[in-house]
């Protein structure tokens, strides 16, 4: 019963925030699609000298307003394969992908033509697709880790909007030989993006 009637508030509280909105001629709703450039910290405490490549991506985030200026927004993309080198060893030594869905809380700022904006959450990482060609090598499947986020956006029209966002996501897992830890290698990688973003 207290969980129906907890559920029952929160639709409420969406419902009341999302009329609210509407009332001030915007929907709580904010979908973008961004091209995305992945820098890689590529932080290693294995003695293998590992890194990843960087690459461009494509990224899609969802958010939703609470109020004017509260929001939350899911970001999203498809799994990203990348070519893992090992300086030690002088070569390429395989691949892997990772897919890092993150969810973050905002604050959006209303200036006069743009609104600018800053956000905190966390990451779930999956690496999937792993093929080494050392002979025993091994990653952690899973990460989780914090988030952090600046961006504006500039309205081209009522409910279309030019978007610039940095994010500095942090990633990491553990590298195993023959069943024993090596050492941590953190990807940590600050996203550069670039998109357009549709207001309902």
């Amino acid at each position: 019963m207290k969980k129906s009637l907890l559920a029952a508030a929160a639709l409420c509280a969406l419902t009341t925030a999302g009329t609210a909105l509407a009332q001030q001629g915007e929907g709580p709703w904010l979908v973008r699609a961004r091209a995305v450039s992945l820098q890689s910290a590529n932080s290693d405490s294995t003695n293998l000298g590992l890194s990843i490549n960087d690459k461009i991506i494509p990224e899609v985030d969802i958010s939703y307003f609470f109020s004017k200026n509260l929001a939350a927004e899911l970001i999203l993309t498809v799994p990203q394969e990348h070519t893992l080198n090992s300086k030690t060893v002088g070569r390429d030594i395989g691949t892997l992908k990772h897919l890092p869905p993150t969810l973050l809380l905002q604050y959006h700022f209303d200036l006069a033509g743009y609104k600018p904006y800053v956000g905190a959450g966390v990451n779930f990482t999956r690496f999937s697709d792993v093929n080494l060609n050392v002979a025993g090598a091994d990653i952690k499947s899973t990460s989780t880790g914090g988030a952090l986020q600046v961006g504006v956006d500039i309205p081209l029209s009522k409910s279309l909007y030019l978007n610039f966002d940095v994010k500095k996501v942090y990633i990491g897992t553990e590298v195993y030989l023959s069943g024993v830890k090596q050492g941590d290698f953190k990807v940590d990688p600050l996203l550069v993006g670039v998109g357009l973003g549709w207001r309902f």
